[in-house]
């Protein structure tokens, strides 16, 4: 059974322990938003439940840095205020080779990036925002960009978010559009592949260690 849970809507986050696995979306609003938001406040709460239950979890955007406040990671707006939207490169690290065995395209909607968490295992790297996805444990992942955003979603978004595509670095609506048949059939199979082993990491726990330095 899925359930379906939106704090900043009212809704109550349930217990963890009782569920095989968590997946937390992004949104536009900032992780950093708990003094102004009561959602984003519950979550970094319920987040330390999470950790300390090792329930499976998986975060996206947001969800990633949310994950990463709870872990006592900053999450910071870009120093020039460039933000990522659209289609962008990001490459493994040798760590992460598991996971991404190559340079791919993927799409990516924010303004924020976050420090890797003390003790989590960084799997991929960006040029503007370096930390793109990360292990904590064998557990707990997080993934800066969108593996889950379909061709509507694209349209929708850049046309009800639209202000966005101003910001520097994001890339105009028609290229979102135009780059989605060029780089979404490898991140479908990518997603198909990741969720494979994170599922499998569910049923039974695999190590996950750094590459040596």
């Amino acid at each position: 059974m899925i359930e379906r849970c939106c704090p900043n809507h009212g809704d109550k986050l349930p217990d963890p322990r009782h569920y095989d696995g968590v997946l937390m979306f992004g949104g536009p609003m900032s992780a950093n938003d708990d003094l102004t938001l009561p959602g984003i406040a519950a979550e970094l709460r319920w987040l330390d439940g999470v950790l300390e239950t090792r329930t499976p979890f998986l975060g996206v955007c947001l969800g990633a840095q949310l994950i990463a406040r709870a872990l006592g990671a900053k999450v910071w707006v870009h120093p020039e205020g460039h933000a990522e939207i659209g289609y962008v490169k990001i490459a493994p690290t040798e760590a992460g080779r598991a996971f991404f065995p190559e340079p791919m395209h993927v799409y990516q909607w924010h303004r924020e990036g976050f420090d890797l968490p003390k003790d989590a295992i960084l799997l991929a790297s960006g040029e503007r925002f370096s930390n793109q996805a990360f292990a904590y444990g064998d557990h707990v992942f997080g993934l800066q960009f969108h593996p889950e955003v379909t061709l509507e979603m694209k349209r929708v978004w850049t046309v009800k978010a639209a202000e966005r595509l101003k910001l520097p670095g994001a890339q105009p609506a028609h290229e979102h559009i135009e780059h989605h048949p060029i780089h979404d059939p490898a991140l479908g199979r990518w997603t198909e592949s990741f969720l494979g082993q994170w599922l499998e990491r569910i049923e039974q726990p695999l190590p996950l260690k750094a590459a040596a330095e």
